[in-house]
């Protein structure tokens, strides 16, 4: 072929190449140039406070209640957290902490009970979830921006301290009160394990921990030396917790290769979480119970089974939202 005519749709196959690099990404780049722009003007804005305001300012402190704000515009379970509270929120699914055994959300700048931890505390004076707290010794903390920092600080404590609230709790006339003693709150995710007929099994989480498969694979070996044929799994009250163990509580009941959960957003490849091949109750009849307070990855588990015809789902609506970054007290 003509050496011209080679040089002819080599220089054609350029041109095509760049303009598909500068034409298809352009809704990508003038996105990305948006929060460039945005990120450079609230950073001229930081300098100007920091040089020219009247008063000394703490710039980290303006840039957290920024951050905060802002999130405060998308949805109630997009929020902010520092390092230090995140490390609190995760104490329950690692490790140990001492306080009244509550899981919790900032609703409505009222501090909100969602769930009571099993053998905690607060279950055992009879505090109860969807119950406001309204004082913490005698001192009001509702609608006085309340953070979980404040939370943290006003309900953990040593073991054997005491606290008093005064609880809202919906179709009560007035504020109830609790003396809660403060203990040592249990972090095992598995409150029950054990046969309720010949042939039936129950087991009940409450989370979904680092430690949780571990706990449900010991659970079903007794189980199985008890001779289960039929499992009755609960989830009620179980606000979620780690996706991994979502998937690997999953992958005890489906078969290899199927679809336990996928993961996908605006800028991010879709991601398939599939079960393995191993389980210790891949075959026998299953039930799952569920209710307003299962949430996160209670849901994921309850959804898999049920996409997959592998047991029946029993209870209330679920929660259908995330609450494993509630934090724990």
């Amino acid at each position: 072929m003509d050496k011209k005519i080679i040089g002819k749709y080599k220089n054609i196959g350029i041109l095509l190449l760049l303009s598909v690099m500068f034409t298809l990404p352009s809704t990508i780049v003038s996105a990305q140039e948006s929060v460039q722009q945005n990120q450079l003007k609230f950073g001229r804005l930081l300098r100007l406070i920091d040089s020219y305001y009247v008063d000394s300012v703490n710039i980290e402190e303006v840039t957290e209640k920024a951050i905060v704000s802002v999130l405060s515009e998308l949805d109630p379970h997009s929020v902010y957290m520092s390092k230090d509270e995140v490390d609190k929120m995760n104490e329950p699914l690692v490790g140990n902490f001492e306080g009244i055994g509550i899981s919790f959300n900032i609703f409505k700048d009222t501090l909100l009970v969602l769930t009571t931890i099993s053998g905690g505390p607060s279950e055992k004076v009879g505090l109860m979830a969807g119950d406001r707290i309204i004082e913490v010794d005698n001192k009001n903390i509702a609608g006085t921006g309340l953070k979980n920092s404040d939370v943290f600080d006003l309900l953990r404590g040593d073991k054997g301290t005491k606290v008093e609230l005064k609880v809202l709790r919906k179709h009560a006339p007035d504020l109830l009160d609790f003396t809660i003693i403060r203990d040592k709150i249990p972090i095992f995710s598995l409150d029950a394990s054990y046969m309720i007929n010949k042939s039936t099994g129950l087991i009940k989480l409450n989370k979904f921990s680092a430690t949780t498969n571990d706990e449900f694979i010991e659970a079903m070996k007794d189980l199985k030396l008890q001779n289960i044929q039929n499992l009755i799994l609960d989830l009620r009250g179980n606000g979620g917790g780690y996706l991994n163990t979502a998937i690997e509580i999953s992958e005890q009941f489906l078969n290899n290769d199927e679809l336990v959960v996928y993961t996908s957003g605006l800028n991010e490849p879709k991601r398939e979480y599939k079960a393995s091949s191993s389980g210790e109750f891949k075959k026998g009849n299953l039930v799952v119970l569920v209710d307003e307070s299962s949430a996160s990855a209670s849901e994921i588990v309850a959804g898999a089974i049920q996409d997959w015809d592998r047991g029946i789902i029993i209870g209330r609506r679920t929660f259908g939202k995330g609450w494993y970054k509630n934090p724990i007290i």
